[in-house]
This record gives C-alpha cells, sequence and structure tokens, in this order.
C-alpha cells in the first residue's frame, strides 16, 4: 500500500457520511449539499496564494507566453473545459491558454488506463508543446502526486517556465516542484476517494478565478462586460448588441450598425460611439493602450481635451 496516498485529506473516509447507503434519497442530497458547503471557504484560504498564481500568468501572458493546464481524469477535463472556453468569451486566440489530459482527447470522455502514471508522456507533453521560458505551466491533481502532472511539471521547471500547483491536499509532492501552489483543501469525499465531487469543485473555483482574473487584468473586460466576446451563434450576437447598447446608450439598430462597421468587434464599436473616430483610428488607439477600453478612451479625451 502506498504511504503517501493513504496519508492524503482526499483518500480519507468522510465520517460525516457513513451510513449514506442507508439513507433516502432526500438525506442522501442533504449530506452531499453539506459538505459541498465547505468548498467555498478552502478556496477562500487560498486567495492569498492565488493572487500570486494570477500575477505570476498575468505576467507571463502579457510578455508573450502562454498558459497550459495538464492534469489527469476530473483535473484534466476541468484544464481543458477551461481553456476551451477562454476563446469564446475574450476573444483570445486559442493558442493563448490550452488544456491536456493524460491519455490525450480520448481521455476526455473515457478513462485511458494507466496514463495518469506515465511521468515521461507528461515530460514529453512538454517537449512536443515547445514550452520556455516564456510560458506558465499549471499542473492540476487532486493528490498532487499524478506521475504525468509531476513528469509534465518537472520538464516545465526545466525549461524555465513558471510552474503553477492546484492541488487539494498540503505538503504535496507537486508543490516542492512548484513556484506557487493554490490548495483549497475541503476535507474528506462524501465518497471515500471520489474526487471529482469536493475536490473537483474547487479545482473548478479555482481555474474560474485564475482565468477571469488574468483576462481582467489584460484588459478583456470593460466594467464587468464581455467586450472581446467572439460573436460565434445568435445568442452571442445578441450580447454583442445588449453590451454596445448599455455602455453608449445606442438604439439596437445603432448599436448593430457600429458593430458591422466595427467588423464584429464589440470593444471597437464601443470605442468609435464614445469617441468619433473611425474604425481604423479606434483599433489604433486600444493598441496604443494594450487594449484597455477604459484607457482608450481616457486616451482619447485627454487628446480631444474633453
Amino acid at each position: 500500500m502506498n504511504q503517501y496516498l493513504s496519508g492524503l485529506m482526499t483518500e480519507t473516509v468522510n465520517p460525516n457520511t457513513i451510513g449514506i447507503d442507508e439513507c433516502s434519497t432526500e438525506e442522501i442530497l442533504r449530506l452531499i449539499n453539506a459538505e459541498d458547503a465547505c468548498i467555498p471557504g478552502a478556496v477562500a484560504s487560498e486567495i492569498p496564494n492565488l493572487t500570486q498564481a494570477v500575477d505570476l500568468a498575468y505576467g507571463a501572458l502579457k510578455g508573450g507566453g502562454h498558459m497550459f493546464y495538464v492534469g489527469c481524469g476530473t483535473s484534466g477535463r476541468l484544464g481543458v473545459l477551461d481553456a476551451s472556453e477562454c476563446p469564446p468569451t475574450y476573444g483570445v486566440d486559442p493558442e493563448l491558454v490550452q488544456g491536456y489530459i493524460a491519455g490525450g482527447d480520448e481521455a476526455l470522455r473515457r478513462a485511458v488506463e494507466g496514463s495518469e502514471d506515465d511521468a515521461e508522456a507528461g515530460a514529453r507533453l512538454v517537449r512536443d508543446l515547445g514550452i520556455t521560458s516564456q510560458d506558465v505551466l499549471v499542473g492540476i491533481t487532486a493528490s498532487g502526486a499524478a506521475p504525468y502532472v509531476l513528469g509534465a511539471t518537472t520538464e516545465a521547471k526545466r525549461q524555465g517556465a513558471v510552474c503553477i500547483a492546484v492541488v487539494n491536499n498540503h505538503g504535496s509532492k507537486l508543490e516542492g516542484l512548484c513556484d506557487v501552489t493554490v490548495a483549497p483543501v475541503p476535507g474528506p469525499e462524501v465518497i471515500m476517494g471520489s474526487t471529482r465531487m469536493k475536490a473537483g469543485t474547487a479545482q473548478k473555483m479555482v481555474l474560474n478565478m485564475l482565468s477571469t482574473s488574468v483576462m481582467v487584468k489584460l484588459g478583456k473586460v470593460y466594467n464587468n462586460l464581455m467586450v472581446d466576446l467572439q460573436a460565434s451563434n445568435q445568442k452571442l450576437y445578441d450580447r454583442s448588441l445588449r453590451i454596445i447598447c448599455s455602455t453608449t446608450d445606442a438604439t439596437p439598430e445603432t448599436a448593430q450598425e457600429y458593430l458591422d462597421r466595427a467588423g464584429g468587434s464589440v470593444k471597437t464599436a464601443i470605442m468609435m460611439l464614445k469617441t468619433g473616430l473611425d474604425r481604423e483610428a479606434a483599433q489604433r488607439m486600444l493598441e496604443q493602450n494594450e487594449g484597455r477600453l477604459k484607457w482608450a478612451i481616457d486616451a482619447c479625451c485627454r487628446q480631444s481635451g474633453v
């Protein structure tokens, strides 16, 4: 028996849910819900570490690097999910934030046996991706000991990349390899070892906070609006129009006109409406202000003496 694994909080029997197999449906649900209530506090306690992680990731991406999520099982799927939602939400290149799971894309739907135990496969992934000192790798593993993630992190560190751990146990093996560790520990799982539950939920919260905070700092948000979204379907096109209307007091018809004139860019359309600039001048002003809409509007107002 592996002494390291047997000592993990995520492998501990939860005394609060012993006898769950004898409970009624409502009792089962209330037990699960009560345990889930422990998760936000566990995440909140890690905000100081998460702050460091966000600043490191932001620095890497602002400097031209990329962020890579690497995980196994549930952890890997959560990383792929978070990465895949960045382009439509924030209009970033799909290469900017990437997610990888042990066993490859097949493992997104079904378990690929033994893949998480292959440390060399993790190291090979880092080499194949060409991860460098400009990049940041986020290793996600509830136990903090998945060999695939350890292998990837060791190789990324060798290449000089920033390494961040997202784990659910303190003092994990991964922690010693990383620049910063975010370790929300919400206690034993409802079903012993089922880390897709509390641990997985905590990881999802952490990844939401990490990627969202980085995108805010990169200027992808105006107030709390996703002004760099890609209107790839009717819902998002409608949202684009509502964002333009709410920030400029334009009518829906005017919003649609300017969105078309801006080539589908919500940010450019707002810039044009608020400053009177044409498309090229608005885009140039945005580029000069790191893509930050508020900065660009303020700079235009200063130039015009408003």
